[in-house]
């Protein structure tokens, strides 16, 4: 959406000007046709976006706006509204203004006669493959107010598991940073003072307390060489992972990686068997909902798996056999998908299969709080400790040569 300035006439030949908003110029010298104005210059605003519209387009459309303009596109078409109408009302409702630039846009296609999930394809960044290919599915059988309500249902489930595990994480975080913080502050303010008066005593220092020091010295004197390991390190290991045998090797680390493997498994498996299991329940064939799942876990050994079972069922086999021989499919998915093969009910085992994994995350991460807690409480005592006890050794020494 832009705003144009105009100037032309009224219908009484009076030299009228203003600004208006428009998708395009076209659209605009249209609308003000349809007024009665014959315009003689038009030209688009450079309009400086406010720090809350900098923010939005930095941060772009988040799930739960996703969920939301998901939710209640499906409410208008039940309700008679045609696609467009709805596009319409639900571009000048929406708070988040990358989102109604975004719908402004497919409404925009819509209008020339595009379907609309050729139109929601051409923002792959906020509507995913599994959304487009759905939407596609409920627009050749004619139920899209069906699809789309099986989508917002996906959609947040997927984002109170999110919610679950960021909530879960916000106290060991903020352990973990206060943790740093106190030692950073001991580092950089206590310790330098301690350090003057350790160098004027005439005893021999213990090996924590001489390693104490050098921690402190290269800390503060060569700060910028630690700043740029961290940064050489950070930004080198997301080059790597960004390649495709450093993606493979970080995904496989983090099924594996203790603690947090098992938990990541578990959301894989409920995402992948909710997002299969949605996609069959409205109608895409069973290898392109493979294809779209495939993309959808966000896992590159996964996808491997995944692209590896639909080439078996390309070839005829079922779909429980492949699972199995890939190895990275709990016994209960095999079984479960293998039952729902059998009795014709895929979509409803997967639905079960993706609760059950959807409670085994809430339980998991549970579990994992309350280790971590405790743990993270030892920790920053353990460090807060071996600092207190360095600083009171070359105290004990200097007490035992005065004797």
């Amino acid at each position: 959406m832009a705003t144009f300035a105009y100037r032309g006439r009224d219908a009484g030949g009076r030299v009228i000007s203003g600004a208006i908003d428009g998708e395009t110029e076209m659209s605009v010298v249209m609308r003000l046709q349809e007024m009665g104005y014959a315009i003689t210059d038009l030209r688009a605003l450079v309009k400086r976006p406010t720090v809350e519209e900098w923010l939005q387009k930095m941060r772009g459309v988040a799930l739960k706006d996703l969920v939301v303009f998901t939710r209640q596109l499906a409410t208008m078409i039940n309700a008679g509204l045609t696609i467009v109408a709805s596009l319409t009302i639900l571009q000048a409702q929406t708070s988040n203004r990358v989102l109604a630039d975004i719908v402004a846009s497919v409404r925009g296609e819509v209008e020339g006669g595009m379907p609309l999930s050729d139109a929601l394809s051409h923002h792959p960044h906020t509507f995913t493959a599994m959304f487009v290919n759905m939407v596609r599915a409920g627009e050749t059988g004619g139920v899209l107010d069906e699809v789309l309500t099986r989508l917002s249902v996906l959609l947040e489930k997927e984002l109170a598991l999110r919610q679950k595990v960021r909530a879960a994480m916000v106290y060991p975080a903020v352990i973990a940073t206060a943790a740093v913080g106190i030692v950073s502050f001991i580092v950089f303010f206590i310790l330098p003072k301690f350090i003057v008066f350790f160098t004027q005593l005439d005893v021999a220092l213990p090996a924590p307390t001489k390693f104490l020091i050098f921690v402190t010295v290269t800390s503060r004197k060569f700060w910028y060489v630690w700043l740029l390991m961290l940064i050489v390190g950070v930004y080198g290991s997301r080059y790597y992972v960004a390649t495709p045998p450093g993606r493979a090797m970080y995904d496989r680390f983090k099924l594996r990686v203790w603690l947090f493997g098992p938990i990541i498994q578990h959301v894989m498996m409920a995402r992948f068997s909710r997002i299969f299991g949605t996609l069959i329940s409205s109608g895409v064939p069973i290898l392109q909902a493979l294809e779209v799942v495939a993309k959808a876990v966000d896992n590159v050994v996964l996808t491997q798996a995944i692209m590896a079972v639909r080439a078996s069922i390309r070839e005829g086999e079922s779909i429980a056999e492949p699972l199995q021989t890939s190895g990275l499919f709990p016994p209960m998915v095999v079984q479960m998908v293998s039952v729902g093969e059998k009795t014709g009910s895929l979509d409803a085992m997967l639905s079960k299969v993706a609760d059950f994994y959807d409670t085994e995350v809430e339980y998991a991460v549970t579990g994992l709080t309350a280790i971590l807690e405790p743990a993270l409480i030892v920790v920053m005592g353990g460090i807060v400790g071996f600092v207190v006890i360095s600083f009171y050794l070359p105290l004990f020494n200097l007490v035992g040569a005065i004797k």
